[in-house]
């Protein structure tokens, strides 16, 4: 759970005294090897301050990645696992950028960051002091930015956008259940009906099931499904009720939604296997990558795609042999083509990698990838050079 900050350990760490002494322990090596070892040294240097710097320098370091520009910042474990990354936080701030905004649950103030930069005032709201502490001291600097104390299932402002980050977590366990959020998200909704809503959720949620009546936004960086935001009516595109934003950290960022096309041919396999970013699988929209990209699917029902070429940017599998299933088989072809490292990628069917890998046992030196999935009834199984 982590170091249990308080409102003193706060007001420690932003006067000077604090902020050279965490400067001093940001020398410290800090890993799990040296730990007790640098313990010893700071308890005689800084007293019962020692774990709080120790729990400060780490969580920074585990942030550089994650929140760019955060490098002064306080944060707890918890609201570190939770606060949004930057990139991501940056792309709702744009769609948002000139409104007035409050954020319910602000935390440590990631979101804020990001709207303070795009949007004349922005408000952020909280119940738990300790964060509200550290979002201060994170946002001193930003003159447009107002903090205060209030249960997010209480509406207390006029602001243009209410933007909420229920939490994911339930007696202790990661959640997909909306009522059981923390706020809960019928209750979120019900507070502010009638108003512009932006809430970030975990892209496992069905949402055919959420009944939303606006625009559900998924959202990958650098390859990873991050979230979903629910877009009110008034803050979706006209006509989209689906999007898919694929973002990284070292190119252009590019969407995709369900008002795009989706007319793709049936054919047999192309000579390359494509597997959609997880955004774009998880937004319900394969078919419109597809007729996007001059792909077609496998099968209909399985998101694997297929075609003669490989959208830039994109990783491909090109086939080198179509067998079905049957793991004797498909350990004699492994072993004819000298088959060694062997990733195993699996969709539509009932198949643990590592434990098809323990089984069919590749021993040799050539690195190879399978595509086992689903085409109609039968578990069919791709051979591939891996990229």
């Amino acid at each position: 759970m982590g170091y249990a900050f308080s409102r003193a350990d706060i007001a420690y760490l932003a006067s000077p005294a604090g902020a050279a002494a965490l400067a001093e322990v940001g020398d410290f090596a800090l890993t799990p090897a040296s730990l007790l070892k640098d313990l010893e040294r700071l308890r005689r240097d800084h007293g019962d301050h020692a774990p709080v710097l120790v729990e400060t320098v780490r969580l920074r370091r585990r942030a550089a990645a994650k929140l760019g520009g955060a490098g002064e910042w306080l944060f707890t474990d918890d609201a570190l696992q939770q606060a949004t990354p930057s990139p991501v936080a940056r792309r709702r701030a744009q769609r948002l950028a000139g409104r007035t905004v409050h954020d319910v649950t602000c935390s440590i103030g990631a979101e804020l960051a990001a709207l303070a930069d795009v949007c004349p005032a922005v408000i952020g709201s909280d119940l738990d002091d300790v964060r509200l502490a550290m979002a201060a001291h994170n946002l001193a600097a930003r003159r447009n930015v107002l903090l205060v104390k209030a249960d997010a299932l209480m509406p207390c402002s006029t602001a243009e956008v209410v933007i909420a980050d229920p939490a994911r977590r339930s007696d202790g366990r990661r959640t997909h259940d909306p009522a059981k959020l923390q706020p809960p998200l019928p209750d979120l909704l019900a507070a502010y009906t009638g108003r512009e809503l932006a809430v970030k959720c975990a892209p496992g949620l069905d949402f055919d099931k959420l009944g939303w009546a606006g625009e559900i936004e998924v959202v990958s960086l650098d390859g990873a499904v991050r979230e979903a935001c629910l877009w009110s009516p008034g803050l979706a595109e006209p006509g989209v009720t689906r999007r898919a934003a694929v973002l990284s950290s070292a190119g252009e960022p590019w969407t995709l939604t369900d008002a795009d096309p989706d007319d793709i041919p049936e054919r047999e396999p192309g000579e390359w296997i494509v597997d959609p970013d997880g955004a774009v699988v998880r937004a319900g929209l394969v078919r419109h990558y597809a007729a996007k990209h001059g792909l077609w699917q496998l099968d209909p029902r399985i998101a694997y795609l297929t075609g003669d070429k490989v959208p830039e940017g994109m990783r491909g599998f090109r086939i080198l042999e179509r067998m079905e299933f049957r793991e004797k088989p498909l350990r004699a072809e492994l072993h004819r083509r000298d088959c060694g490292p062997l990733e195993i990628l699996t969709r539509g069917v009932d198949i643990d990698p590592d434990a098809l890998r323990g089984r069919i046992k590749p021993r040799g030196s050539q690195p190879h990838t399978l595509v086992v999935t689903r085409i109609g009834r039968q578990a069919t199984v791709f051979l591939c050079a891996t990229p």
